[in-house]
């Protein structure tokens, strides 16, 4: 259980320092990107989504806790369903429809 806190707490952590804009180096595959790649990109929005997907996963974690702290299983279950739910949405929202392209209005 404390291993579990000390994740949400990273998260939160990790969380606060993307959803402020920054922190883009932190970002699997987007950091390895060219220069190139990335003026197409908006650097700002790909960092405060990320930031939003720390606080709803360590939202979901925290279900973990509760159902250790009230031993009650359906708490534990509640927040896997979450976590991978949370994970399935995003990865299907950001990787569609190219959503954090720079528009151009030539």
């Amino acid at each position: 259980m404390i291993g579990i806190m000390i994740i949400i707490a990273l998260l939160i952590v990790l969380g606060i320092f993307l959803i402020s804009g920054k922190g883009s180096f932190l970002i699997a595959g987007y950091n390895a990107k060219s220069e190139e790649e990335l003026e197409g990109y908006d650097t700002v929005a790909v960092c405060k989504y990320m930031g939003k997907i720390m606080f709803s996963l360590s939202f979901s974690m925290m279900f973990w806790v509760l159902g250790d702290v009230y031993k009650l299983t359906w708490l534990d279950v509640l927040g896997v369903v979450l976590f991978v739910g949370i994970i399935t949405f995003h990865f299907i929202y950001a990787n569609k429809w190219s959503r954090f392209k720079k528009q151009h209005n030539f």
